[in-house]
């Protein structure tokens, strides 16, 4: 996989690297030095090289890693909050649900295998290092995946505009948010096996709320 900037090199797990670009004439003393005391091995390119291998803004700085790991199912049992994507589709909305998992503590994300988007590098981009610290879980049904975690005990709260104030529900200790679709929500499959269906209420002349910001305000709520 090919990810890109000097942010993100930072924010990469160190094992996973095996080399990294940097254009040619690049002055960024920092980079280098830490480039040099971690013994990555890096080579220099000509910028209209770079420009061809990555369509984002490089900075000068491409790194090739490992392709990325999803973590197995049976990993799912160990957290007691789980977040699953019901076919998220917007790479940024991904990287952002992901950082902001990390950031409140929940080390685990199911998605499904269909329609739905992978770990890449503008996700590992806007996840900012995220992803090396959750687990991500790809399953081939998602609906299957979440009747197992039933069976043992978790609760599923799937996100609805019109669902019931996420403010005012007691919680259960085993839980699952379902963050559906940017432009369908829920699927009707997922509709069908939810406990509990929550919203936000909407107190201005906007009735919905970019899909990465109501999973902010749902996840840290339910955490």
């Amino acid at each position: 996989m090919i990810v890109y900037g000097k942010n993100v090199l930072k924010d990469i797990d160190l094992k996973k690297i095996r080399k990294v670009y940097l254009v040619e004439n690049f002055r960024d003393k920092d980079i280098i030095q830490y480039l040099e005391q971690n013994h990555i091995r890096y080579f220099y390119r000509p910028k209209n090289q770079m420009d061809k291998m990555i369509k984002g803004n490089h900075q000068g700085v491409i790194i090739e890693i490992d392709d990325y790991q999803y973590a197995s199912f049976e990993n799912a049992f160990n957290s007691n909050f789980i977040v699953a994507l019901d076919h998220i589709e917007d790479v940024h909305n991904f990287g952002a649900i992901i950082r902001t998992c990390e950031a409140a503590g929940v080390k685990t994300i199911l998605i499904p295998k269909d329609r739905s988007v992978r770990v890449n590098d503008i996700v590992m981009k806007t996840s900012c290092g995220a992803v090396d610290r959750v687990n991500i879980i790809l399953v081939n049904n998602l609906c299957d995946a979440l009747k197992k975690l039933q069976k043992a005990n978790y609760f599923v709260y799937s996100a609805f505009m019109d669902g019931e104030d996420y403010e005012t529900i007691d919680y259960a200790d085993k839980k699952i948010l379902v963050i559906g679709n940017e432009g369908k929500g829920i699927s009707k499959i997922i509709e069908g096996i939810t406990d509990v269906r929550i919203g936000i209420p909407m107190r201005g002349e906007i009735n919905s709320l970019n899909a990465s910001v109501a999973a902010g305000i749902l996840i840290f709520k339910m955490k």
